[in-house]
């Protein structure tokens, strides 16, 4: 029995095989690409407003005054506002004294205790701030690092404090800066 390849249907297989390989090659080295994306959300700006002064009132020489965190005229107040339930640093800086007006010839110490703050993310009025609403008993040179805004947008750091007049002490009105640093964490 002789093969022949020469026979129209051998040639049409072959052709067909040729066909089948040159799909298959061509199809098994095709290349292929896709795009992905990135993307970022910001959040809104943080502003931190000094919503009340630590104020003390009047005071005698040689007597000591407290004012407490959780006094609704009186304790100093800071308001945050930004990105709602986002992390956040709060930075206290404290006097160490007040300074006479005008122009500082006197001081009055002032100093902070390590419960002499409060952190609420609920933003009532501090006599009401319950350990649920943030972080009660705080110290303000440290205070709580994952502190968060409020649901509602706000957060609202109180803050109270201790003066200590000297027996001679200047009469006439003290003050000085307490300046509160705010930052996004991330978290």
């Amino acid at each position: 029995m002789k093969f022949r390849s020469s026979s129209p249907v051998m040639r049409t297989i072959g052709v067909l095989c040729l066909l089948v390989l040159l799909l298959v090659g061509e199809n098994a080295c095709t290349q292929d690409v896709a795009n992905g994306l990135a993307i970022a959300t910001c959040l809104a700006g943080l502003t931190v407003t000094a919503t009340q002064p630590l104020q003390f009132g009047n005071v005698f020489q040689g007597v000591a005054k407290s004012q407490g965190k959780n006094d609704d005229a009186n304790s100093g107040i800071f308001t945050i506002s930004g990105a709602p339930s986002a992390g956040i640093s709060i930075y206290l800086s404290l006097p160490a004294f007040l300074a006479l007006l005008p122009g500082g010839a006197d001081r009055m110490i002032v100093a902070f205790s390590t419960t002499d703050a409060t952190v609420d993310t609920t933003t009532v009025t501090p006599s009401t701030a319950a350990a649920g609403d943030g972080w009660i008993d705080q110290n303000p040179y440290a205070l709580p690092a994952a502190v968060v805004i409020g649901a509602g947008g706000s957060t609202c750091v109180y803050l109270g404090g201790r003066v200590l007049p000297s027996v001679n002490q200047t009469a006439g009105n003290y003050e000085a800066d307490i300046i509160c640093s705010v930052a996004y964490t991330g978290t």
